[in-house]
């Protein structure tokens, strides 16, 4: 997960295209910190854990409402959306047809966490479905954690590009090149997980995947989380690169993360 979180720290400073629309930038200025995305990312992670690797759906879904509640509450002004910051603080909450991106960035703890694809695609779409059930929410959560499976059991770039076309119908078609001038801030999974999967494919390492994807502006903070979640997978993450986040976290937040690597080195 350093990947995600990596790129949503160093993408938080650029959104809404107050960078230069260009891969050379600072990576790590002053203003840079974890947003909404970080929180949700590290709630799910903990949701999954709590459950175990072979719960129901009614029992990840119990956890995932409940962790992300917790979490969220705990770090009420990290940028969330209205109709999530509402569901945070309801007391029986319900899912709202929602496709925006929350969904997809918040689900790379998935794409490490399970043996086969299948229970991957699974346990997505139910992390997806507590907020995000309308059909374009829930793929955008099933193709990230999808990616980030394919890439980490070791597949080329080219299957990943495959099995997202043929299995999800995404257009990775385009270059970066292409999408930057004329793209715009759009908080939608087909607006924006596209663009972090062209992202990732187009780069050389990790960090050119999270500079690649803040390059085309938008919501960058969202997109680079989503290209550096699927990046580490294929890349690693340096153990430099490990120490910055882990620096930029409080204490709790790394106590997950201890806890999901002891989990997956298991």
């Amino acid at each position: 997960m350093y990947g995600a979180i990596l790129g949503d720290i160093i993408g938080s400073p650029y959104e809404f295209d107050r960078g230069e629309k260009a891969k050379d930038f600072e990576l790590f200025p002053s203003r840079a910190r974890f947003t909404d995305d970080t929180v949700m990312t590290i709630a799910v992670a903990e949701a999954l854990l709590c459950a175990g690797t072979d719960a129901d759906e009614a029992t990840v879904k119990t956890d995932v409402v409940r962790f992300m509640q917790r979490w969220g509450r705990r770090y009420p002004r990290a940028g969330y959306g209205g109709m999530f910051r509402k569901w945070l603080v309801t007391e029986h909450p319900q899912p709202y047809g929602s496709f925006g991106n929350g969904s997809a960035m918040r689900v790379s703890s998935v794409g490490w966490l399970y043996d086969t694809l299948s229970r991957t695609r699974k346990v997505a779409r139910w992390t997806a479905e507590v907020t995000h059930n309308h059909p374009e929410g829930v793929k955008g959560s099933e193709v990230v954690a999808s990616a980030i499976f394919v890439a980490r059991t070791g597949h080329a770039k080219d299957a990943i590009y495959d099995y997202i076309t043929e299995e999800f119908g995404y257009d990775l078609s385009r270059t970066l090149d292409e999408i930057r001038p004329g793209y715009r801030m759009d908080v939608t999974c087909p607006g924006s997980v596209p663009e972090a999967i062209i992202a990732f494919l187009e780069s050389t390492d990790m960090i050119d995947a999270i500079r690649g994807a803040v390059s085309i502006g938008g919501d960058t903070d969202t997109i680079a989380c989503i290209a550096g979640g699927i990046a580490e997978s294929y890349y690693g993450c340096p153990d430099d690169l490990r120490s910055i986040c882990k620096s930029r976290l409080p204490e709790e937040m790394r106590t997950v993360l201890y806890a999901f690597e002891s989990v997956r080195e298991k």
